[in-house]
C-alpha cells in the first residue's frame, strides 16, 4: 500500500526529493502508476542517523531521537513526538513506523512527550 524511499544528491544545486517528484508530480506519478497506485513517501537521506530517523518519520514532527548502539544488533532509536503527532508518527496499523524502521535499519520505539518526560 505504501513505500518509503530515501534520496540524496551529490550536487548541492539539485534538490533530491523535488527532482524525484518532478514538475507537476509527473515523475512520481509515473512510478506510482507502475506500482498500481501505491503511495510513495520520498525523504532526504542523511548520514547522521538522528536526522535520518527524523526524516524517515515524516510527515510527523519529531521532538527528539535517542540512539542506543547495541553490539551485534540493530540500533535502538527512542523517538519522542508531541502528543498530537503520535498517531501520525506510528501511522495506520503501524505502517509509518515499520517503513521508517526498515528504511533506517533501526528498531524504532515511538513515545509521546508526556510519557517520556514523566517517567
Amino acid at each position: 500500500f505504501r513505500s518509503k524511499i530515501a534520496v540524496w544528491s551529490n550536487d548541492p544545486n539539485v534538490e533530491a526529493v523535488g527532482s524525484c517528484i518532478g514538475q507537476k508530480r509527473r515523475r512520481i506519478e509515473a512510478v506510482r502508476s507502475e506500482l498500481n497506485g501505491e503511495k510513495i513517501d520520498i525523504v532526504n537521506y542523511e548520514d547522521d542517523i538522528v536526522a535520518f530517523v527524523k526524516n524517515s518519520l515524516l510527515p510527523a514532527s519529531v521532538s527528539s531521537v535517542d540512539v542506543e548502539e547495541r553490539e551485534g544488533k540493530e540500533r535502538l532509536c527512542t523517538v519522542i513526538v508531541p502528543e498530537n503527532q503520535l498517531s501520525l508518527a506510528i501511522g495506520n496499523r503501524g505502517q509509518n513506523a515499520k517503513l521508517a524502521a526498515r528504511l533506517t535499519g533501526c528498531k524504532i520505539d515511538i513515545k509521546p512527550e508526556s510519557d517520556y518526560y514523566s517517567a
